[in-house]
């Protein structure tokens, strides 16, 4: 993590990878998956870092910060992408902030305000 948080990524891959290959325990490992995915996604391979953040949900769905990033992977290729299919991308952006927000519902409050406004999250 120290390599991470430096801006050594490449070296704090090379970290991530051989803990993957070490540890054992899905919990763990999902956390090790995450952060490959934030690494990804700090380089501009979004397509990567959802393959991540996907791995580390299938060992551990209760990670709201996985959900929140590949909402905003989503929310971003919007803008980079054309109009016919910004609709889907929303609305897949969406659901990851629902998931998100389910999870940890005092959290992000920018999500919680942009699905009321686009009419894609009724609050009780």
């Amino acid at each position: 993590m120290l390599a991470q948080s430096e801006g050594n990524y490449a070296e704090a891959l090379q970290n991530y990878y051989e803990a993957t290959r070490l540890e054992k325990d899905p919990y763990d490992r999902s956390f090790i998956l995450y952060n490959i995915g934030l690494i990804h996604t700090s380089n501009g391979e979004h397509t990567k870092a959802l393959e991540y953040y996907f791995r580390a949900l299938e060992r551990n769905p209760f990670l709201p910060q996985a959900f929140n990033n590949m909402a905003v992977i989503c929310h971003y290729a919007i803008l980079e992408g054309d109009s016919e299919i910004a609709e889907a991308w929303f609305n897949q952006a969406a659901e990851y902030w629902k998931q998100a927000i389910a999870l940890t519902p005092d959290n992000y409050i920018e999500a919680r305000n942009w699905l009321k406004i686009t009419k894609r999250f009724e609050l009780e």
